[in-house]
Protein backbone atom coordinates (compact mmCIF):
# COMPACT_ATOMS: atom_id res chain seq x y z
CA UNK A 1 0.00 0.00 0.00
CA UNK A 2 1.43 3.38 -0.98
CA UNK A 3 1.88 5.64 2.01
CA UNK A 4 1.06 9.36 1.93
CA UNK A 5 4.01 11.52 0.97
CA UNK A 6 2.79 14.80 2.42
CA UNK A 7 5.32 16.35 4.82
CA UNK A 8 4.86 15.61 8.49
CA UNK A 9 3.27 18.37 10.54
CA UNK A 10 3.15 17.74 14.26
CA UNK A 11 0.35 20.29 14.67
CA UNK A 12 -1.82 18.66 11.99
CA UNK A 13 -5.26 18.13 13.56
CA UNK A 14 -7.53 16.00 11.39
CA UNK A 15 -10.96 14.41 11.37
CA UNK A 16 -11.40 10.93 9.97
CA UNK A 17 -13.62 7.85 9.95
CA UNK A 18 -12.42 4.59 11.50
CA UNK A 19 -12.57 1.99 8.72
CA UNK A 20 -10.91 -0.97 10.44
CA UNK A 21 -10.02 -2.15 13.92
CA UNK A 22 -7.70 -4.90 15.10
CA UNK A 23 -6.95 -5.08 18.78
CA UNK A 24 -5.85 -1.60 19.85
CA UNK A 25 -4.82 -0.62 16.34
CA UNK A 26 -7.13 1.31 14.06
CA UNK A 27 -7.16 2.61 10.52
CA UNK A 28 -8.81 5.95 9.85
CA UNK A 29 -9.67 7.47 6.49
CA UNK A 30 -8.91 11.20 6.52
CA UNK A 31 -9.26 11.65 2.76
CA UNK A 32 -11.82 13.80 1.00
CA UNK A 33 -13.76 13.97 -2.26
CA UNK A 34 -13.72 10.19 -2.62
CA UNK A 35 -9.93 9.94 -2.38
CA UNK A 36 -9.01 7.88 0.67
CA UNK A 37 -5.99 8.63 2.80
CA UNK A 38 -5.38 6.10 5.55
CA UNK A 39 -3.61 6.73 8.84
CA UNK A 40 -2.62 4.07 11.34
CA UNK A 41 -4.04 5.14 14.68
CA UNK A 42 -3.75 4.34 18.34
CA UNK A 43 -5.53 5.72 21.36
CA UNK A 44 -3.88 7.44 24.28
CA UNK A 45 -3.29 5.05 27.14
CA UNK A 46 -5.06 1.72 27.05
CA UNK A 47 -8.46 2.89 25.88
CA UNK A 48 -10.21 0.50 23.48
CA UNK A 49 -13.56 2.25 23.18
CA UNK A 50 -13.19 3.00 19.46
CA UNK A 51 -15.51 1.33 16.95
CA UNK A 52 -15.48 1.01 13.18
CA UNK A 53 -17.67 3.79 11.84
CA UNK A 54 -16.60 6.25 14.53
CA UNK A 55 -15.79 9.79 13.45
CA UNK A 56 -12.60 10.66 15.30
CA UNK A 57 -10.47 13.74 15.88
CA UNK A 58 -6.80 12.92 15.30
CA UNK A 59 -3.39 14.37 15.88
CA UNK A 60 -0.95 13.35 13.18
CA UNK A 61 2.34 12.06 14.57
CA UNK A 62 4.01 11.12 11.27
CA UNK A 63 3.17 10.86 7.59
CA UNK A 64 1.05 7.75 8.08
CA UNK A 65 0.34 7.65 11.81
CA UNK A 66 -1.85 9.52 14.26
CA UNK A 67 -3.24 9.47 17.78
CA UNK A 68 -6.99 9.45 18.38
CA UNK A 69 -7.69 12.43 20.64
CA UNK A 70 -11.48 12.34 20.73
CA UNK A 71 -14.46 10.37 19.43
CA UNK A 72 -17.24 12.51 17.99
CA UNK A 73 -20.72 12.02 19.38
CA UNK A 74 -22.31 8.85 18.02
CA UNK A 75 -25.80 8.57 16.59
CA UNK A 76 -25.89 4.82 17.33
CA UNK A 77 -23.61 2.15 18.77
CA UNK A 78 -24.00 -1.58 18.22
CA UNK A 79 -22.21 -3.97 20.52
CA UNK A 80 -22.49 -7.37 22.11
CA UNK A 81 -21.39 -8.43 25.56
CA UNK A 82 -20.81 -11.44 27.74
CA UNK A 83 -20.60 -11.74 31.51
CA UNK A 84 -17.20 -10.07 31.69
CA UNK A 85 -16.71 -7.65 28.80
CA UNK A 86 -18.30 -5.95 25.83
CA UNK A 87 -17.30 -5.99 22.17
CA UNK A 88 -17.99 -2.92 20.05
CA UNK A 89 -19.23 -3.87 16.58
CA UNK A 90 -19.84 -0.55 14.82
CA UNK A 91 -20.88 3.05 15.38
CA UNK A 92 -23.19 5.49 13.58
CA UNK A 93 -25.18 2.75 11.86
CA UNK A 94 -28.54 3.38 10.27
CA UNK A 95 -29.27 -0.17 9.06
CA UNK A 96 -28.29 -3.71 9.98
CA UNK A 97 -28.68 -6.65 7.62
CA UNK A 98 -28.76 -10.16 9.07
CA UNK A 99 -27.72 -12.66 6.42
CA UNK A 100 -29.43 -16.05 6.66
CA UNK A 101 -29.52 -18.83 4.08
CA UNK A 102 -31.39 -21.89 2.91
CA UNK A 103 -28.29 -23.89 3.87
CA UNK A 104 -26.66 -24.34 6.28
CA UNK A 105 -29.43 -23.94 8.81
CA UNK A 106 -29.42 -20.58 10.54
CA UNK A 107 -29.78 -19.93 14.27
CA UNK A 108 -33.04 -18.37 15.44
CA UNK A 109 -31.32 -17.49 18.69
CA UNK A 110 -28.64 -15.45 16.89
CA UNK A 111 -31.17 -13.72 14.63
CA UNK A 112 -33.45 -12.79 17.53
CA UNK A 113 -30.57 -11.53 19.63
CA UNK A 114 -29.35 -9.33 16.78
CA UNK A 115 -32.87 -7.93 16.33
CA UNK A 116 -33.12 -7.16 20.05
CA UNK A 117 -29.75 -5.39 19.89
CA UNK A 118 -31.00 -3.30 16.95
CA UNK A 119 -34.17 -2.27 18.74
CA UNK A 120 -32.22 -1.31 21.85
CA UNK A 121 -29.73 0.73 19.78
CA UNK A 122 -32.29 2.41 17.52
CA UNK A 123 -31.03 0.78 14.31
CA UNK A 124 -33.31 -0.36 11.48
CA UNK A 125 -33.05 -4.12 10.94
CA UNK A 126 -33.49 -6.14 7.74
CA UNK A 127 -33.00 -9.82 6.89
CA UNK A 128 -31.41 -11.17 3.73
CA UNK A 129 -32.26 -14.72 2.72
CA UNK A 130 -29.38 -15.91 0.56
CA UNK A 131 -29.04 -19.06 -1.58
CA UNK A 132 -32.68 -19.04 -2.69
CA UNK A 133 -31.56 -21.11 -5.69
CA UNK A 134 -31.26 -24.09 -3.29
CA UNK A 135 -34.89 -25.04 -3.79
CA UNK A 136 -35.01 -28.02 -1.45
CA UNK A 137 -34.31 -25.73 1.53
CA UNK A 138 -36.25 -22.68 0.40
CA UNK A 139 -39.73 -23.46 1.74
CA UNK A 140 -38.39 -24.32 5.19
CA UNK A 141 -36.19 -21.21 5.33
CA UNK A 142 -39.13 -19.00 4.33
CA UNK A 143 -41.32 -20.63 6.96
CA UNK A 144 -38.73 -19.97 9.67
CA UNK A 145 -38.16 -16.41 8.45
CA UNK A 146 -41.90 -15.73 8.64
CA UNK A 147 -41.49 -15.38 12.41
CA UNK A 148 -39.55 -12.16 11.76
CA UNK A 149 -41.51 -10.86 8.78
CA UNK A 150 -44.63 -11.31 10.89
CA UNK A 151 -43.15 -8.82 13.34
CA UNK A 152 -42.57 -6.31 10.55
CA UNK A 153 -38.92 -6.93 9.66
CA UNK A 154 -38.28 -6.77 5.88
CA UNK A 155 -36.89 -9.90 4.19
CA UNK A 156 -34.97 -9.67 0.92
CA UNK A 157 -34.41 -12.88 -1.09
CA UNK A 158 -31.23 -13.17 -3.15
CA UNK A 159 -28.76 -15.65 -4.56
CA UNK A 160 -25.22 -14.31 -4.55
CA UNK A 161 -23.82 -17.20 -6.58
CA UNK A 162 -26.62 -18.12 -9.00
CA UNK A 163 -28.11 -14.65 -9.66
CA UNK A 164 -25.48 -12.06 -8.71
CA UNK A 165 -26.82 -9.20 -10.88
CA UNK A 166 -30.27 -9.62 -9.39
CA UNK A 167 -28.81 -9.64 -5.86
CA UNK A 168 -27.04 -6.35 -6.51
CA UNK A 169 -30.21 -4.84 -7.97
CA UNK A 170 -32.16 -5.81 -4.84
CA UNK A 171 -29.60 -4.65 -2.27
CA UNK A 172 -28.00 -1.53 -3.75
CA UNK A 173 -31.06 0.71 -3.32
CA UNK A 174 -31.35 -0.41 0.32
CA UNK A 175 -27.71 0.53 1.00
CA UNK A 176 -27.50 3.83 -0.85
CA UNK A 177 -26.73 6.77 1.44
CA UNK A 178 -27.02 4.50 4.49
CA UNK A 179 -24.43 3.37 7.00
CA UNK A 180 -25.05 -0.37 7.08
CA UNK A 181 -23.52 -3.48 8.62
CA UNK A 182 -23.81 -7.09 7.46
CA UNK A 183 -23.74 -9.75 10.18
CA UNK A 184 -24.37 -13.47 10.17
CA UNK A 185 -23.05 -16.89 10.98
CA UNK A 186 -20.24 -18.35 8.95
CA UNK A 187 -21.45 -20.10 5.81
CA UNK A 188 -24.43 -17.85 5.08
CA UNK A 189 -22.71 -16.18 2.11
CA UNK A 190 -22.13 -12.80 3.72
CA UNK A 191 -18.67 -12.38 2.18
CA UNK A 192 -19.99 -13.29 -1.28
CA UNK A 193 -22.59 -10.54 -0.99
CA UNK A 194 -20.02 -8.00 0.18
CA UNK A 195 -17.78 -8.87 -2.76
CA UNK A 196 -20.68 -8.31 -5.17
CA UNK A 197 -21.51 -4.93 -3.68
CA UNK A 198 -17.90 -3.80 -3.28
CA UNK A 199 -15.95 -5.16 -6.26
CA UNK A 200 -12.58 -4.23 -4.75
CA UNK A 201 -13.38 -5.59 -1.29
CA UNK A 202 -10.72 -8.33 -1.43
CA UNK A 203 -8.04 -5.87 -2.51
CA UNK A 204 -9.08 -3.39 0.16
CA UNK A 205 -9.03 -6.09 2.83
CA UNK A 206 -5.49 -7.15 1.91
CA UNK A 207 -4.33 -3.54 2.01
CA UNK A 208 -5.94 -2.98 5.39
CA UNK A 209 -4.35 -6.20 6.68
CA UNK A 210 -0.93 -4.95 5.63
CA UNK A 211 -1.40 -1.55 7.24
CA UNK A 212 -2.75 -3.02 10.48
CA UNK A 213 -0.02 -5.67 10.35
CA UNK A 214 -2.56 -8.41 10.92
CA UNK A 215 -0.83 -10.70 8.43
CA UNK A 216 -2.22 -13.25 6.05
CA UNK A 217 -3.41 -15.51 8.85
CA UNK A 218 -5.75 -12.93 10.36
CA UNK A 219 -8.85 -12.09 8.38
CA UNK A 220 -11.29 -11.65 11.26
CA UNK A 221 -11.48 -7.92 11.70
CA UNK A 222 -14.37 -5.56 11.11
CA UNK A 223 -13.92 -3.19 8.16
CA UNK A 224 -15.84 -0.38 6.46
CA UNK A 225 -16.09 0.08 2.71
CA UNK A 226 -17.34 3.12 0.81
CA UNK A 227 -20.08 2.27 -1.67
CA UNK A 228 -19.84 3.64 -5.24
CA UNK A 229 -23.43 4.93 -5.13
CA UNK A 230 -22.97 6.58 -1.74
CA UNK A 231 -23.03 5.32 1.81
CA UNK A 232 -20.93 2.81 3.73
CA UNK A 233 -21.12 -0.91 4.31
CA UNK A 234 -19.40 -2.61 7.23
CA UNK A 235 -18.43 -6.27 7.07
CA UNK A 236 -18.11 -8.03 10.41
CA UNK A 237 -16.54 -11.42 11.15
CA UNK A 238 -18.93 -14.34 11.28
CA UNK A 239 -19.85 -15.24 14.83
CA UNK A 240 -21.96 -17.87 16.55
CA UNK A 241 -22.95 -15.96 19.70
CA UNK A 242 -24.48 -12.56 20.37
CA UNK A 243 -24.43 -11.79 24.09
CA UNK A 244 -26.67 -8.99 25.38
CA UNK A 245 -25.65 -8.90 29.02
CA UNK A 246 -25.56 -5.08 28.90
CA UNK A 247 -29.31 -4.69 28.41
CA UNK A 248 -31.33 -3.96 31.52
CA UNK A 249 -34.71 -5.52 32.31
CA UNK A 250 -36.59 -2.42 31.13
CA UNK A 251 -34.55 -2.19 27.94
CA UNK A 252 -35.18 -5.85 27.14
CA UNK A 253 -38.97 -5.80 27.30
CA UNK A 254 -39.07 -2.73 25.04
CA UNK A 255 -36.61 -4.30 22.57
CA UNK A 256 -38.97 -7.20 21.80
CA UNK A 257 -41.22 -5.64 19.17
CA UNK A 258 -43.74 -8.47 19.51
CA UNK A 259 -44.19 -7.55 23.20
CA UNK A 260 -45.07 -3.91 22.53
CA UNK A 261 -48.84 -4.31 21.95
CA UNK A 262 -49.17 -5.95 25.38
CA UNK A 263 -46.85 -3.85 27.56
CA UNK A 264 -48.82 -1.99 30.20
CA UNK A 265 -51.58 -4.58 30.14
CA UNK A 266 -50.31 -6.68 33.03
CA UNK A 267 -52.03 -6.67 36.45
CA UNK A 268 -48.80 -5.64 38.23
CA UNK A 269 -46.89 -2.54 37.11
CA UNK A 270 -43.55 -4.22 37.87
CA UNK A 271 -44.41 -7.49 36.13
CA UNK A 272 -41.35 -9.34 34.80
CA UNK A 273 -43.42 -11.47 32.38
CA UNK A 274 -42.00 -14.73 33.72
CA UNK A 275 -44.58 -16.38 36.00
CA UNK A 276 -46.74 -13.57 37.33
CA UNK A 277 -50.55 -13.92 37.37
CA UNK A 278 -52.59 -11.96 34.84
CA UNK A 279 -49.51 -11.11 32.76
CA UNK A 280 -50.52 -9.80 29.34
CA UNK A 281 -47.29 -11.11 27.77
CA UNK A 282 -47.77 -14.65 29.12
CA UNK A 283 -51.40 -14.62 27.99
CA UNK A 284 -50.28 -13.59 24.48
CA UNK A 285 -47.76 -16.46 24.46
CA UNK A 286 -50.46 -18.93 25.54
CA UNK A 287 -52.75 -17.66 22.76
CA UNK A 288 -50.01 -17.97 20.12
CA UNK A 289 -49.78 -14.22 19.55
CA UNK A 290 -46.15 -14.22 20.72
CA UNK A 291 -43.93 -17.14 19.66
CA UNK A 292 -42.91 -19.30 22.59
CA UNK A 293 -39.25 -19.35 21.50
CA UNK A 294 -39.23 -15.54 21.62
CA UNK A 295 -40.47 -15.55 25.21
CA UNK A 296 -37.93 -18.24 26.09
CA UNK A 297 -35.18 -16.00 24.70
CA UNK A 298 -36.52 -13.06 26.73
CA UNK A 299 -36.32 -15.15 29.92
CA UNK A 300 -32.79 -16.25 29.02
CA UNK A 301 -31.69 -12.65 28.40
CA UNK A 302 -33.18 -11.57 31.73
CA UNK A 303 -31.14 -14.29 33.40
CA UNK A 304 -27.98 -13.18 31.58
CA UNK A 305 -28.44 -9.53 32.50
CA UNK A 306 -28.52 -10.53 36.17
CA UNK A 307 -25.10 -12.22 35.82
CA UNK A 308 -23.19 -9.16 34.61
CA UNK A 309 -19.89 -8.61 36.40
CA UNK A 310 -18.17 -5.94 34.33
Amino acid sequence: MNKPTRPMNQQDALTGTVVAAHGRHYLADVGSDGHPEFLQCVTRGKKTNVAVGDVVHLQRTSNDQAVIEKIAERSTLLYRSDQYKSKLLAANLTRLFIVIATEPSFSDDLVSRALVACEAAGIEAHLILNKVDVEEGLARARERASLYTGMGYPLHEVSARARPEEAVAVLEPLLQDQSSIFIGQSGMGKSSLINLLVPDADIATREISEVLDTGKHTTTFTRLYRLPAGGNIIDSPGFQEFGLYHLSEGMLERAFVDFKPYLGGCKYYNCRHLAEPQCAILEAVAEGKIARLRHELYAQLLHESAQTLY
